[in-house]
C-alpha cells in the first residue's frame, strides 16, 4: 500500500482482497490505534471498523422490554409529572 497525499491529509488506498477480509465497503468508519511495540519490530496499527448506526440500533433492540398486558398510555398521569 502506498500513502498519497489527498488535499490537506494523506490516504492510503486498501487492495481489494483486504477490504474483502475486513469486511469493509464505502462510508464504513474505521477506527485505527497503533499497536503496541515488541522490541525492535516496526510498528504497526489495529484496524477496527465500527459499527454504523442501523447496527447500533439492532444491537440495543435486546434492551426493549415488553409492555405488560395491562399498560394503557395515559397522557394525563404523563403531564403532571
Amino acid at each position: 500500500m502506498q500513502v498519497a497525499k489527498w488535499g490537506n491529509s494523506l490516504a492510503v488506498r486498501l487492495p481489494v482482497a483486504l477490504v474483502q477480509e475486513l469486511g469493509i465497503a464505502d462510508g464504513d468508519e474505521l477506527l485505527l490505534q497503533p499497536a503496541h511495540r515488541k522490541g525492535a519490530l516496526p510498528a504497526s496499527v489495529n484496524v477496527t471498523r465500527l459499527p454504523g448506526k442501523l447496527e447500533r440500533l439492532q444491537a440495543m433492540r435486546h434492551l426493549r422490554a415488553p409492555w405488560g398486558a395491562d399498560f394503557a398510555f395515559d397522557r394525563e398521569e404523563a403531564s403532571a409529572r
